[in-house]
């Protein structure tokens, strides 16, 4: 986990030390990978900075790298901590160009191929479509001469041409990874670098400026970074994801515009990011938020384990393996749009039993390892208080330490009568009956539609 880049792409990369054939050779590659999303549960479950682990979740999905993309797995690590994690609370600028050149983007959306011979545009689609201005601003397929301009001669929004050009421009960046030596000048570090002899030298033209022919080494590249940049097209697509992550699925346009204006007039500024989230967590709109969104199965398996102080130290692998089949599995979804952050999208019947598995699993304790020594364990009983022994006691007090408010009259008398069974709501309830049953009422609340918004 604090290898660099480098030591990660010659330790378990240039040098595995095992033979390829070998399930250790695979184990060994993937290994600071594996050690990522562990660290992620860990951070996710344990930290107190909670939204740095919320924006690190956040910007990965929008600058999505599949775990398993070819090439660069190790490097997973790397491009969690120094351009995503060092960067989202920075300037969106800088971020950018640390996704744009990183090994991981990279080999992902095939930059690491691209050349005048050949420019492949995927890096290039995703990178107006997905990480930038946002399909809200694609204009189709026209002619490019045709689009509406700014007061600054930039088209408002992007065509198909706009990509095709960009692509030219970020042709000749890629990995110094010459594995077969049969590259001259090309070395082995896995760092970015920039190769001329691949770049497309001549003249292009991206959303309406004119980029002229042999420009200085990376300026090409640059130019568009800094058209998208500073386009109000992104301004306002990133603030609307920000706030649909932070507030609602629609959140209201006035949330957004307020945040698109502070992204657009600290553009330049080293903390720029900072400013817009602030600008988000202080609204009005965020205030009143509550009820707005689904938890998706990442949150709601951490809410689990932080609501119950579930106690463990290396991950057993049950937990990443349910968040697996909730739906989404960390770091693995294929496909470059990240996972979806919509109701619709986890609502759904196998989501919602996976769920209500790992809250049985969790309050439980059958989710350890005991052949590895990873344990998870879950002590109910003991973080309830001693005089707290009627059904209605235990299901009020556990209701407001897992959801801080109070459950709809109907809810809450379901949950009280799972906890008395036999017995009536306000008896002393005997110790055998509590310690065998006070698992099963706490499983009730987790599952409610009170637990699962946030």
């Amino acid at each position: 986990m604090h290898k660099t880049l480098e030591q990660l792409y010659a330790d378990h990369i240039a040098a595995n030390p095992y033979n390829s054939n070998d399930d250790a050779y695979w184990d060994w590659y993937s290994k600071p990978a594996h050690e990522l999303v562990d660290a992620t549960i860990l951070r996710g479950v344990y930290s107190r900075k909670q939204l740095t682990e919320l924006l690190a979740d956040f910007w990965h999905n929008h600058f999505n790298v599949y775990f398993w993309q070819d090439d660069g797995v190790p490097l997973l690590v790397s491009y969690n901590r120094d351009v995503l994690r060092k960067h989202m609370l920075g300037n969106f600028r800088q971020m950018l160009e640390a996704v744009a050149s990183h090994p991981s983007m990279l080999y992902y959306l095939n930059q690491n191929n691209s050349s005048d011979a050949g420019p492949n545009e995927n890096f290039a689609r995703e990178l107006f479509e997905l990480h930038t201005l946002g399909a809200e601003n694609y204009l189709g397929v026209q002619n490019p001469n045709t689009v509406e301009k700014d007061a600054n001669g930039i088209a408002i929004g992007y065509v198909d041409n706009d990509v095709y050009e960009a692509a030219r421009c970020l042709t000749g960046w890629r990995v110094d990874d010459n594995l077969g030596g049969w590259e001259e000048g090309i070395g082995i570090s896995g760092n970015f670098i920039y190769y001329k002899p691949w770049h497309d030298r001549f003249n292009k033209i991206v959303l309406g400026k004119y980029i002229e022919a042999d420009q200085p080494d990376l300026k090409d590249g640059r130019d568009v970074l800094d058209l998208l940049a500073n386009h109000p097209g992104t301004a306002r697509h990133i603030a609307r994801k920000l706030c649909s992550r932070f507030i609602a699925d629609l959140p209201p346009e006035s949330v957004i515009q307020a945040a698109a204006n502070t992204f657009t007039e600290f553009r330049d500024a080293p903390d720029q990011l900072k400013r817009v989230m602030e600008t988000i967590l202080l609204s009005d709109e965020f205030k009143q938020s509550w009820g707005n969104k689904i938890k998706r199965p990442m949150e709601a398996a951490f809410s689990v384990m932080r609501a119950l102080n579930s106690d463990f130290t290396r991950v057993p692998s049950g937990i990443s393996w349910m968040i697996g089949l909730m739906g989404q599995p960390i770091f693995e979804r294929r496909s470059p749009d990240g996972y979806a952050d919509t109701k619709e999208a986890w609502a759904n019947s196998m989501s919602i039993l996976y769920r209500w598995n790992i809250s049985v699993g969790i309050a439980e304790n059958w989710l350890s390892n005991d052949d590895q020594g990873h344990t998870i364990q879950t002590d109910v009983l003991n973080q309830t208080p001693a005089d707290v022994r009627t059904a209605t006691a235990l299901a009020d007090f556990w209701i407001q330490r897992l959801l801080g408010r109070n459950m709809a009259d109907a809810d809450r008398a379901a949950v009280i009568g799972v906890m008395a069974q036999q017995y009536t709501a306000e008896e002393q309830l005997p110790e055998d009956h509590v310690r065998y049953v006070l698992p099963a009422m706490i499983e009730v609340i987790l599952m409610s539609p009170d637990f699962q918004w946030k």
